[in-house]
């Protein structure tokens, strides 16, 4: 039997585009990437996008929320605020909540904002010293043209990651989530039509997935685990968000550990 690989073990290195899971597939596939994106589409990114939209820079915790609260009781954001859970009243971790009221009423131009995948997803990912993209269907054709941009300013083909959160259970281990595959699928199906499409199996059935039930993601994100959740929970407008598909032309960057808005050039 051949030996389990472990997350460090480079992966997909031979692809222009590839695409893995979570924290453990963001090790394997960031390695030699110049651009990685990162994907939670229900909520982490999406709140991303609509905070950076409202002009709310956004730090992604890396830890859980108790501990983002015991760091905010200590005064440990400085400036920043700790953005409040789900549910709450004003910015929270729901991308319904980041209209502009909440944002002019926030008091302060940047929001700490930890999940249980999204925000501890791209912690790590900005350890590897690339720009890291926060990608939606909201914005999905923009981050596939951000990352184009970034090329021609570099003068030279940069390797793509894709990496979808998935859904986090209260035990740490990853539960498959389709909004997270289709909202990869859609970015790499993005980064396809402008021509950078040399992807790995992995990148391709993922863009597959998307391309062949494009039609049918409102329903399949509503109908999903986590959107009947939300739903349940009285969050279904966080949903519909989430399943809105190239309406933002906003590509948050995540730069010295907070997603703002970058000109492609500027990392070159």
């Amino acid at each position: 039997m051949r030996s389990p690989m472990s997350p460090d073990h480079p992966l997909q290195q031979d692809y222009e585009v590839r695409f893995d899971w979570a924290r453990e597939g963001l090790r394997s596939i960031a390695q030699g990437a110049g651009v990685i994106v990162v994907i939670d589409a229900i909520s982490f990114t999406t709140t991303v996008e609509r905070a950076v939209t409202e002009g709310l820079a956004v730090q992604p915790f890396p830890g859980k929320r108790a501990e983002a609260e015991a760091v905010a009781a200590a005064g440990g954001f400085g400036a920043a605020r700790l953005a409040g859970p789900r549910g709450g009243d004003g910015v929270t971790l729901s991308p319904s909540s980041v209209t502009a009221a909440n944002v002019a009423a926030f008091g302060a131009d940047r929001a700490v904002v930890p999940s249980f995948n999204g925000s501890r997803l791209s912690a790590a990912a900005a350890g590897f010293g690339v720009p890291v993209l926060a990608a939606s269907l909201r914005n999905r054709r923009a981050v596939a043209q951000w990352i184009l941009d970034h090329q021609v300013a570099l003068g030279h083909r940069v390797k793509v990651a894709v990496v979808a959160g998935g859904e986090v259970r209260d035990d740490d281990t990853v539960r498959f989530s389709v909004e997270d595959l289709l909202t990869s699928g859609a970015v790499i199906d993005a980064l396809g039509a402008l021509g950078i499409d040399a992807c790995s199996p992995e990148a391709a059935a993922a863009s597959a997935a998307y391309t062949g039930l494009a039609r049918a993601t409102r329903h399949l994100f509503t109908a999903s685990s986590s959107g009947v959740e939300l739903r349940d929970e009285g969050q279904g407008a966080d949903v519909e968000l989430a399943a809105e598909t190239d309406v933002s032309t906003t590509v948050p960057v995540l730069v010295d550990g907070v997603f703002r808005l970058v000109d492609p050039a500027a990392l070159a």
